[in-house]
């Protein structure tokens, strides 16, 4: 097991920096920091969603996303570090081809919304979405490993299904834009 936190703070970061997982220190403005920083803000999403009543496979999911986005954090925590694989990919699309294949194709774009549940998943999505958008910025002055955007790429996809799923369960339904709505 890694060190315990025996107080939590240390005052190293007044100045304006932080650690990394390598010991290194960098500013806390940096892509880098931006990057594992909001995959922990899209894990702590998961959890609000994860207070939620859910059926247990769906809990389950979520919550082995939670633990792979920890990995994940820890792998742009620490350059050159490797933690989420091709195989993490392929996991979360049979997850999205699953979840997908009783939904009706999509005809029109989906509102945030559709229950509590759906509300909070659209919520997380948009979030790791962020964070993908973050890790292609962080790629583009410092090496990243592709598979850590791929994945990010397919959770945030996964999430999306996973709403419209929720959605439909929770009896609200989805709630779809309605371009007409200025015509009128």
């Amino acid at each position: 097991m890694g060190n315990r936190l025996s107080r939590i703070y240390t005052r190293t970061g007044d100045d304006g920096s932080t650690g990394l997982g390598d010991g290194s220190r960098t500013g806390k403005d940096s892509a880098r920091v931006a990057a594992y920083g909001t995959v922990d803000e899209a894990n702590s999403c998961l959890g609000l969603l994860l207070a939620c009543d859910l059926p247990d496979d769906v809990r389950a999911l979520l919550t082995a996303i939670q633990h792979q986005l920890f990995d994940l954090g820890g792998e742009l925590c620490i350059p050159g570090h490797a933690a989420i694989g091709a195989a993490d990919v392929e996991r979360l699309e049979v997850h999205l081809d699953r979840l997908n294949e009783d939904l009706p194709a999509l005809k029109d774009f989906i509102l945030p919304g559709g229950g509590e549940a759906a509300a909070r998943c659209h919520v997380a999505r948009t979030v790791v979405r962020r964070a993908e958008r973050e890790a292609v910025a962080l790629s583009r002055v410092e090496d990243v490993r592709p598979e850590a955007v791929h994945y990010l790429n397919r959770l945030s996809d996964l999430l999306f299904v996973l709403a419209r799923v929720l959605a439909r369960a929770s009896g609200h339904g989805e709630v779809l834009w309605n371009h007409e709505r200025r015509r009128a």
